[in-house]
């Protein structure tokens, strides 16, 4: 039985491309492998510095400091969850991922207090509720690219809902997530090469789908943040483009390297932003 737009779910197809081999990200990412935008903080700031000052802000503005438990949604390879566990006291971290090697990886870190699940958000179903939800750099893979306007709607509204059912009453969320604005689609090949299935929101969109789930409580656009990682990434890879080729194939990197530019480039003329968002969740009507 075929599946109607509007059933179609992100899959570990949306996110192959950190399959690709651990040794390829650690070449060029910062040491902490966080593969999102940082905060930055004035032109001498460092990758690595950036990188850890943005997930405080995430433990911040989920209110996960000191918590119980907290749920990382598309967790990487574990920098958030080692952060929520090392410095900010929390409790228990689980961490979502449909990465067979982000999964690997963030196992072999041994964190304490923590557990990673090769599992679509869709399907968690823990035991017990969440005193806060973070995603960072999760929610360009939660539609597929064919679903249209109202079904784009339709499925945040639920991944809302279901993370509203996730959360004790009155939890935050912390979310972090690239967005269209002058531009409408995604060059076909970032779609092809690097996203497949992949689609951007949009920020009415995402206010539409939480309405009566999730107050807003706070948003941060920092596209700036994310041009400037952006061309750090690209020319991170560009110097150590022979051992990246060696862990990969000349294809590989020459394509990384082409959709780091151009990603650059869209946020530069305000094709994308980047929108930082503290959500409380409401009750249930």
């Amino acid at each position: 039985m075929s599946q109607s737009p509007e059933d179609v779910v992100s899959s570990p197809k949306a996110i192959q491309h950190y399959n690709i081999g651990n040794d390829f990200y650690q070449l060029w990412l910062d040491e902490s492998l966080t593969y999102s935008c940082p905060l930055w903080d004035g032109p001498n700031d460092t990758l690595h510095a950036a990188q850890l000052r943005k997930l405080d802000y995430h433990a911040t503005n989920a209110k996960a400091i000191g918590a119980a438990r907290v749920l990382d949604i598309g967790c990487g390879w574990g920098s958030m969850m080692e952060r929520l566990v090392n410095v900010h006291g929390v409790q228990h971290a689980v961490g979502l991922t449909l990465s067979q090697e982000q999964a690997d990886l963030v196992k072999a870190r041994n964190l304490p207090r923590s557990s990673v699940l090769l599992s679509h958000w869709h399907d968690h179903r823990p035991e017990e509720k969440y005193d806060a939800i973070i995603s960072i750099g999760a929610f360009e893979h939660f539609v597929h690219i064919d679903e249209n306007r109202e079904q784009r709607v339709r499925s945040y509204r639920k991944f809302f809902t279901h993370c509203r059912e996730l959360l004790k009453p009155g939890g935050m969320m912390s979310l972090q997530t690239t967005v269209y604005e002058m531009m409408d689609q995604l060059d076909p090949f970032i779609t092809s090469r690097i996203w497949p299935e992949a689609q951007l929101p949009r920020l009415v969109e995402m206010i539409e789908a939480m309405d009566y789930v999730f107050e807003v409580v706070k948003i941060d656009n920092h596209k700036e943040h994310y041009e400037r990682a952006l061309i750090e990434w690209a020319n991170r890879l560009a110097a150590k483009r022979d051992e990246a080729i060696k862990v990969t194939s000349t294809e590989i990197v020459d394509d990384y390297l082409r959709y780091l530019k151009m990603s650059a480039k869209a946020y530069r003329v305000n094709g994308f932003s980047l929108q930082r968002l503290g959500l409380r969740a409401l009750p249930a009507r």
